[in-house]
């Protein structure tokens, strides 16, 4: 089963696990000092933030899968669309 994966740095951590988890309505499933991160289902998604980088916004995005062979129908799709 696939999750879409976001990760987002923030200036201040503590703030924005506060803001995040009224957002989604949960705590985070994970925190560190450095970051937390909420596994939601609905919408399916593995969102994490962290602090201590120079820019803050969206870092990354990308798919979390259980199985290699989800990760390997992913890659084909991914070829498949061209990049």
């Amino acid at each position: 089963m696939k999750r879409f994966h976001v990760h987002v740095p923030v200036s201040n951590l503590q703030e924005r696990i506060r803001f995040y988890s009224t957002l989604f309505g949960i705590e985070p499933a994970r925190v560190e000092a450095d970051h937390a991160k909420w596994m939601l289902d609905d919408p399916f998604i593995n969102f994490a933030i962290s602090q201590g980088q120079a820019k803050v916004g969206v870092d990354h995005l990308g798919f979390q899968v259980e199985a290699a062979a989800e990760l390997q129908a992913a890659r084909g799709q991914l070829q498949a669309a061209g990049a």
